[in-house]
């Protein structure tokens, strides 16, 4: 028995009543081996939702969601997973969360036909609980978010490093057999096998804490193995199958799990489900996160700018283009971001506008459409499902570019081929009218106003006259066409 008290508690308390209270943790000492802790029956079991590729908005609503768990004193944690992985620093906040829990915390992968791969594949080896609904699988844990996944090494070469066969664990009837580790892969780059091996000690360490299948967790990251959830229950990879939540409270009740030092009993048939929702401030977070939108973001804020910059005073394109881009930084301070190809996005938009102000027949608008798609397709230096821009979004804006740069080289060469539109060329092939009557020398009227002319032709008062050529102040003239 143990009891905590507050500061203030303690102030009201009288001094005999005080000694008492402190000595009564002091009492189980005592005993050799104190008998488990059991959860009072009743009481409520906090839902989490993990759904989609884990982000930061993810991360945040795990912590949060266990941090209220805690504080509200539910019996209960249990994370719902159907994902097919995410960024690693998001994925260690929810396994920092989930270790330091003073909840129990059950990693369920549901409904049917859902999947805890990669990242899924570490959270459910941290938690307290590892279960799988019918129908769903787990694993393909390798690193992909440097330079892709390495290619495993041949199996008939093996390393000369590799560990040696080790004896199976008596407590592991259905362990793995002797020397089914994968060696380590000496193919591909230096930081690559840096990356997997830091990712296999890693879920090592989390299937230890856990006392599962520890092996197989090396071959999920080394050779993105993959289990059904029989299969997993097989090989001691999860606890238990349960085809709903309901069923899994009643599987998982009495249950032994450790927490820190102490070994706690789970009483779970009674337990509320309370689905734990994310704050407006993470569903925010959620959305200004998605690369696609953090994407579109910086676009429109690039393009804002660069219009507010040609047009000054318009305010409407600088305001929008500032509020969106400082969003986008937000966003990209937190993504996984290549800022090469950031440069390169912006440096491409660039030069597609100004190809509307300098026009060079296509010659920056290509530079910049060749800089844009590329700065695109780098922008966001991962492999990881959902966490980067669509193909189709950036070919989509690759095309509007182009059809803009093709439509600014039509106009500059049709506009090449007419004839001069300012000056006194553009006076030659007019008509003026003649002021009186003249031969050789007289005037004419040109725009409102009369002009000096010159003909070789007798011109009569009033007759339309067409000119054909300009000299200074002195118009060249010939007669029209005249009636018969």
């Amino acid at each position: 028995m143990s009891v905590i008290l507050s500061r203030a508690a303690r102030g009201r308390l009288s001094p005999a009543v005080l000694v008492l209270a402190l000595s009564l943790p002091c009492v189980p000492a005592v005993a050799d081996a104190p008998p488990p802790a059991a959860t009072p029956a009743g009481g409520t079991a906090a839902l989490l939702e993990i759904h989609g590729p884990i982000g930061p908005a993810t991360s945040r609503y795990v912590v949060r969601g266990l941090e209220a768990a805690r504080h509200d004193g539910s019996r209960l944690v249990v994370l719902e997973l159907d994902t097919p992985g995410g960024l690693d620093s998001a994925m260690r906040d929810i396994i920092q969360a989930i270790l330091a829990s003073p909840v129990p915390v059950v990693s369920y992968v549901s409904p049917q036909g859902a999947r805890a791969a990669s990242a899924g594949t570490y959270i459910l080896y941290a938690s307290h609980v590892a279960a799988m609904a019918p129908a769903t699988n787990l694993g393909a844990a390798t690193p992909v978010s440097i330079g892709g996944e390495p290619e495993p090494a041949p199996p008939s070469a093996p390393s000369p490093i590799a560990k040696p066969p080790r004896e199976p664990r008596d407590n592991s009837p259905t362990g793995s057999p002797p020397g089914d580790a994968a060696p380590p892969s000496a193919t591909g780059s230096t930081m690559e096998r840096k990356v997997v091996n830091d990712a296999v000690a890693y879920i090592r360490g989390l299937a230890e804490l856990r006392g599962r299948n520890a092996d197989w967790a090396e071959q999920a990251v080394r050779g993105a193995a993959s289990l059904s959830s029989t299969a997993a229950l097989e090989q001691k990879v999860i606890d238990v199958i349960a085809r709903d939540l309901p069923e899994l409270l009643a599987r998982i009740d009495g249950r032994e799990v450790r927490i820190d030092d102490r070994t706690v009993k789970l009483a779970t048939r009674e337990l509320t489900v309370v689905r734990v929702k994310p704050d407006w401030r993470t569903q925010l977070l959620a959305v200004i996160t998605n690369p696609t939108v953090a994407y579109g973001l910086m676009l429109i804020g690039i393009w804002g700018l660069l219009l507010e910059g040609y047009n000054p005073g318009a305010v409407l394109p600088g305001v929008a283009g500032s509020i969106c881009l400082l969003i986008a930084l937000f966003a990209f301070q937190i993504l996984s971001v290549n800022y090469a190809g950031l440069a390169l996005v912006v440096l491409g938009t660039g030069m597609i506008i100004s190809e509307f102000f300098f026009p060079t027949y296509g010659s920056l608008g290509i530079g910049g459409l060749i800089a844009f798609v590329v700065g695109s397709l780098i922008l966001f230096d991962t492999d990881v499902p959902g966490m980067s821009v669509g193909r189709p979004l950036i070919g989509a804006f690759a095309t509007v570019g182009g059809l803009m740069i093709a439509g600014i080289v039509y106009l500059a060469t049709r506009s090449m081929r007419r004839p001069v539109a300012t000056g006194t060329q553009s006076m030659i092939g007019e008509t003026a009218e003649v002021v009186a009557d003249f031969t050789g020398r007289g005037r004419v009227r040109y725009g409102g106003e009369l002009w000096n002319a010159r003909s070789d032709t007798a011109l009569r008062s009033g007759e339309l006259a067409r000119i054909v050529k300009v000299e200074g102040l002195t118009l060249w003239v010939e007669p029209t066409a005249r009636a018969p």
